[in-house]
């Protein structure tokens, strides 16, 4: 064979040296290790039900062995020792069953004790078959072109094994294998061989019975060697003569490592493959300065191969004295804002085990920090000044390094230009700010100097205090605006936040026909707003309005049927939404260009970078068409995409030099013969200098809620930037450089109400004058409460054992979506998922104990503006082998009288779980709850003596789990009615002082019984008691104020049990030091009326006891009552003023209650009525004044009036001529501001008079 082309010797050499380092990866996997660990396999004689009769078979690699263990659920189950040494053995197991159904393992003898463990072995319920095994035969990252086995070991002989990727609906492979175990191989491993592989089994002669899918294996294509990492021990950082090791690791085995320093071109040290294996490292003795410097570890390939190799990470050799000083930075900035705090965030690119911070303003200020982060707060301004912080090293912990930089803390920018001075920081900005508020300073200091000068020239001008009183109400006017305008600027200029200001959401416009093959036969436009409040759509053509039209009701849309395409059409067409205020930016222009042409596409792509994918977006306008890239100079395409929607994203994994170029797309109809549309303009893909991308995030949850607040974060630890914030690609928002900060720069983007329409795609850049960084990654702003809220379900259920799979399914309204998974105490939604469905299935892969927890879903329509539905109901995950134990209670309570009704609620924290209810000694459940409920609700209704009992329930799920269920707490109900009645007691009485000892004595009339005390409120009883006689004394030690309340108790004998008496009666216990104070209130009224009586009534709280009623102003208590209603008489006026009233229990005489709360009795006339009296002829008073003033001056201006306007027509000659000459006149000395000739002169000119 001859190679007549350099590219098929190239092609060559690449596959032939991938081949090399794929078997050389083989072979180093493929040791003379032995391997230690046995095989386990299934056995049966009935190969279409193999349930019915099982045998385990164990077998050692070593070929030989004394004993072999069989283990079930980790725990040992059964062991054999044969009669010969041998290299298999079996366990027989029999007809499956559920008590026999586990995870099952085997282990043998070795000469220094058991092996490890085989694979588990799975054995499901009855009736299924084992779940299969899944693992790849590598330990090494895949290359592309290496070949790739997947062993998948199914326990029974005679199995079809199915090999299935996630995304296709047919197994991409199938295997019969005669043994346990299908390998399926891939041959030259390509990125799209990447995905996620499962495999199932199935009997040949029974195909519709499966096995469980295996667990989920995913494959990574690498195109570069795994990246080496360097660890400097026991520092980075060491003092002069000490020695450090190198140690470099890869996960690529049987190759060496290099060992290089920054420039130095030689290699330093080496370690061969052997060294690697034992664990070696690269090693300085006796360091000196001439040692610093930049290291990194490098693969040392024995062979040639053309795989790229990654970037490795570096490690900085300090040799030092000390320690190198770190860098001292302040986040947010260095100036104070009210009531804000500042992190100062201290650093060293290597480990450290302590920093420090100092306070040049104080000496004795010192704080400590592990992760270097120390937070200042200005409480009363004792938080301004100058820092500096230093740190230690594990290796050298007496050593503090040098302080860092000194960085000065600024208060608040309440005095911008003073502080400014203060702290040294003079910038641009506060030059700025000040200059303004001067010139606005000196403009207000100008106009009152104008004012003053008119009033002191012009004071005998006739119309001067309404033109002066004018002047100063405009004159108050500006001050104020002036001093909101300093306070603004003041308090704006050195503001964070910039407002977003939302544009009307752009529509989205495409086409749709009923001639998929020749779609200009009929064609119709269709354009759609992502907001609710839309009004009307017009459609422009060529930049005219052409037609408009309302839209739909509900799905904000309109059609513009065109028919079938004439010339008269060609054009550029784009539609716009009116809103109730405003009109919408116009959509994306759709060009058609000739009568039997598809619509011309659009392209579009974010800017590229070097080494990174790019996705181009081709537009075309019309469903059911396919897409073709094309790039200028190939004549054929380089990519193609079939039937995708109307829109479809070319990829290209990774930007190189080679990919730049000017590309452009064209789609055609689905079928032959094709018809296309016209290319569309060319995008032409560059790729600049950049500077790194930005960090970008939202403060909260970019999920939210119509009217929330909204903050974009956009930072970058370059200096002095402007940011540029875009909103689907196209810029919204922009914030300019702030010299004010020095360090990190950062712009905060606010949207104040976030609207229906304000959702979609954001991303932030950076600039520098002509320098661009790179986009930042998206966050997807979504909108919800606009569609209807989906459900959330998990499969198999919300409960799962560690290390299983569970998915969530959640079920939208609409198809077409996009489907976002949310878990509580997470900012960001954890998954992503794009349907053509109306459900999106999210998996979570190998729980564990950290998965637990809360979960919602949402979807949203991606094409306008990401209006999202109500988020779902929220499911509780949990990851534990035991279900959690619920709680069984009684309501009202679990002692009820004979024919009423209870309810017994079996409640747990796990949702969408089935309860069942159990009594003891009754095989059979009594009910069974629906799993669609959360809580189980158990309704007992005319109870009866066949219901009393113990119970107690438990979870019931309703699909299969091996996970175990645990019963709830055990709940006796009692039947009260079937027997007398006790009689309680309470001992010493029923007040009680807190702290003391409290005797509860039920006394019951028939012998070996069982008292229970109960508490009004309290659904379980207090406690029980079985005393050998008739009564029971229920002890309370040190009872406080929770122990107030009704009590009562129950008896029943102990040879009927739970069949109780009637309930004693009720005893109210108080737990004070005094009896609660009583009511006191007055009948009819607390006002005497001539020859009535009032009768004053205290209320207590407690039966048995004595009032007492006070008058204020008397010695000794007026009256005395067991009832406490006293009656009152005015005679002599002698019944006016305040009473108050108290009892005692006549038990206890010497204990008397609070008073109660003061009541007052007044006269006919007492004194709030004169009070009112006084009130209302002062007010009357006040108004007779003031209409008789105002009386008295409208009476002088009448009769001024007719004076006035007599003098007003002899003096119309007189008028601004003679007031301005007696301005200038006046204050010259002999100047006679009243002679003839200015009269004279003054009655020649006719001016109006302004009034």
């Amino acid at each position: 064979m001859t190679l007549d082309r350099p590219g098929e010797r190239a092609t060559m050499l690449w596959t032939f040296t991938v081949l090399l380092f794929c078997l050389r990866l083989s072979l180093g996997m493929t040791s003379i290790v032995v391997q230690s660990q046995p095989e386990l396999w299934i056995e049966t004689n009935y190969p279409q039900t193999p349930w019915e009769n099982i045998t385990l078979w164990c077998k050692s690699p070593s070929r030989i062995s004394s004993k072999f263990l069989l283990l079930k659920d980790k725990t040992q189950m059964t062991w054999i020792r044969p009669s010969s040494k041998t290299f298999q053995v079996s366990f027989p197991i029999g007809a499956l069953t559920k008590s026999s159904a586990g995870l099952y393992r085997c282990c043998y003898w070795k000469e220094t004790g058991w092996s490890e463990p085989s694979k588990v072995l799975e054995l499901e319920a009855p009736g299924q078959l084992p779940k299969p095994i899944f693992w790849i035969q590598t330990e090494t990252s895949l290359l592309p072109g290496c070949n790739v086995n997947i062993l998948c070991h199914g326990w029974l002989q005679d199995l079809v094994f199915m090999l299935f990727k996630e995304g296709y609906a047919e197994p991409v492979d199938y295997q019969i294998p005669t043994g346990t175990v299908a390998i399926f191989s891939i041959a030259n491993m390509t990125p799209e061989s990447e995905g996620v592989y499962i495999c199932r089994t199935h009997i040949q002669m029974l195909p519709t019975l499966w096995s469980e899918p295996s667990n989920p294996l995913k494959l990574i294509v690498a195109d570069t060697f795994p990246k080496t990492w360097l660890l400097a021990q026991p520092s980075p950082v060491v003092q002069m003569g000490q020695n450090v090791s190198l140690w470099c690791r890869g996960p690529v085995n049987g190759v060496g490592l290099a060992l290089y320093k920054k420039g130095e071109d030689r290699l330093l040290q080496l370690l061969d493959t052997t060294s690697t294996d034992d664990n070696e490292s690269f090693f300085l003795n006796n360091v000196t300065y001439s040692d610093a410097g930049i290291y990194s570890c490098h693969y040392l390939l024995s062979w040639k191969t053309s795989i790229r190799m990654t970037s490795h990470n570096t490690v900085e050799l300090v040799v030092v004295d000390k320690p190198p000083k770190p860098s001292l930075s302040a986040w947010p900035s260095n100036m104070f804002k009210l009531g804000k705090a500042i992190t100062l965030q201290c650093r060293v690119p290597h480990p450290v085990l302590e920093f420090s911070l100092e306070w040049e303003e104080r000496a004795t200020f010192q704080k400590f920090s592990v992760d270097g982060d120390f937070i200042i707060s200005n409480a009363e301004g004792k938080g301004t000044g100058t820092y500096s912080c230093s740190y230690r090293i594990e290796a050298h912990p007496n050593i503090w390094s040098d302080r860092s930089e000194p960085l000065k803390l600024m208060g608040p920018a309440g005095s911008c230009f003073w502080s400014s001075l203060a702290t040294g920081f003079l910038t641009w900005n506060y030059i700025l700010n000040e200059a303004i508020r001067l010139s606005l300073i000196m403009q207000l200091v100008a106009l009152l100097l104008v004012v003053l000068w008119i009033r002191w020239k012009c004071r005998r001008l006739r119309i001067r205090e309404a033109w002066l009183l004018g002047t100063a109400q405009g004159v108050t006017m500006l001050f104020i605006v002036t001093a909101l305008l300093c306070c603004g600027l003041c308090n704006g200029v050195l503001t964070e936040e910039t407002e977003i200001i939302m544009p009307t959401p752009k529509p989205e416009l495409w086409a749709e026909t009923n001639f998929p093959l020749a779609p200009w036969k009929n064609l119709t436009l269709w354009c759609r707003s992502p907001s609710g409040s839309t009004k009307e759509f017009v459609l422009l053509k060529d930049g005219t309005g052409w037609i408009a039209t309302r839209p739909a009701s509900e799905q904000v849309r309109a059609a513009f049927p065109l028919g079938a395409l004439t010339q008269s059409h060609t054009g550029s067409y784009h539609c716009h939404s009116w809103e109730e205020m405003a009109v919408s930016e116009p959509s994306e222009a759709l060009e058609l260009v000739g009568t039997d042409i598809l619509p011309k596409p659009v392209m579009s792509a974010s800017p590229p970078v070097r080494g990174q994918k790019l996705q181009i977006r081709c537009k075309g306008w019309l469903a059911g068409m396919e897409f073709a890239l094309y790039k200028e100079g190939v004549q054929e395409p380089v990519q193609q995409l079939g039937a995708v929607g109307r829109e479809a994203f070319f990829t290209i994994q990774r930007m190189e030099d080679k990919d730049e170029g000017n590309y452009s797309c064209r789609t055609h109809t689905e079928k032959r013969p094709f018809k296309w549309s016209e290319p569309s303009e060319p995008l032409e893909l560059v790729i600049k200098e950049m500077y790194p991308k930005p960090f970008f995030k939202t403060w909260a949850s970019p999920v939210v809620t119509p009217g929330a607040r909204v903050t974009f974060n956009c930072s970058t630890p370059q200096q002095h930037m402007s940011f540029i914030l875009y909103k689907d690609g196209s810029e919204i928002a922009s914030s300019d450089r702030s010299w004010a900060s020095p360090g990190a720069s950062a712009a905060h983007f606010l949207i104040i109400s976030v609207g229906i329409g304000d959702g979609g795609n954001y991303s932030c850049r950076y600039y520098d004058f002509a320098i661009w960084s790179e986009p930042s990654d998206p966050v997807e702003l979504v909108v919800t409460e606009f569609y209807p809220k989906p459900t959330l379900l998990a499969q198999p259920g919300p409960v799962v054992l560690p290390g299983k799979n569970v998915t969530l399914r959640c079920q939208g309204a609409f198809q077409g979506m996009r489907f976002a998974l949310l878990q509580e105490g997470t900012q960001v939604p954890l998954q992503f998922q794009s349907t053509s469905g109306n459900s999106a299935d999210f998996h979570l892969h190998t729980v564990g104990a950290e998965d637990s927890g809360n979960y919602s879903c949402v979807y949203y329509e991606t094409a306008m503006s990401n209006r999202g539905s109500h988020l779902s109901k929220s499911i509780m995950i949990w990851v534990t082998d035991t279900f959690p134990k619920p709680w069984l209670f009684a309501e009202p309570s679990s002692v009820v009288p004979m024919g009423q009704n209870v309810t017994l609620w079996c409640q747990g924290p796990v949702h969408g779980v089935g309860y069942i209810l159990h009594k003891e000694r009754e095989a059979p459940s009594v009910q069974l709850w629906g799993s669609t409920s959360n809580d189980g609700a158990f309704p007992i209704t005319n109870i009866s003596g066949a219901n009393i009992g113990r119970y107690s329930c438990c979870y019931h799920p309703d699909w299969t789990s091996p996970i175990k269920i645990q019963p709830s707490n055990t709940l006796e109900l009692i039947v009260t009615g079937l027997l007398p009645k006790p009689s309680l007691l309470a001992q010493p009485g029923p007040i009680v002082a807190p702290g003391e000892n409290m005797t509860f004595r039920c006394q019951g009339e028939l012998p070996d019984s069982t008292f229970v005390l109960l508490k009004e409120g309290t659904q379980e009883p207090l406690e029980q008691q079985s005393p050998s006689g008739y009564r029971a004394d229920f002890w309370m030690p040190a009872v406080r104020g929770d122990d107030s309340g009704v009590y009562s108790c129950v008896y029943y004998l102990d040879s009927a049990p739970f069949a109780a008496s009637n309930r004693s009666d009720f005893l109210e216990i108080w737990v004070t030091d005094k009896p609660p104070k009583p009511s006191l209130s007055a009948w009819p009224s607390t006002v005497f009326k001539l020859g009535k009586d009032i009768t004053l009534q205290c209320r207590g709280p407690l039966p048995g006891v004595e009032f007492v009623l006070e008058h204020d102003g008397e010695e000794a208590p007026q009256q005395f009552s067991e009832d406490g209603d006293f009656v009152i008489n005015n005679i002599e006026g002698k019944g006016i003023g305040n009473y108050s009233c108290s009892y005692r229990l006549q038990a206890y005489p010497d204990i008397w209650s609070e008073p109660s709360n003061a009541l007052e009795l007044v006269g006919a006339a007492g004194p709030a009525a004169q009070e009112c009296t006084v009130g209302n002829i002062v007010r009357s008073s006040l108004i007779v004044v003031v209409v008789v003033a105002l009386g008295v001056v409208l009476a002088i201006e009448w009769k001024k009036w007719p004076r006035l306007r007599t003098r007003d027509s002899e003096t119309d000659g007189r008028d601004q001529t003679v007031a301005l000459e007696e301005c200038n006149q006046e204050g010259e000395p002999g100047a006679n501001t009243s002679s003839p000739s200015s009269v004279s002169q003054g009655t020649s000119v006719e001016l109006p008079v302004p009034i």
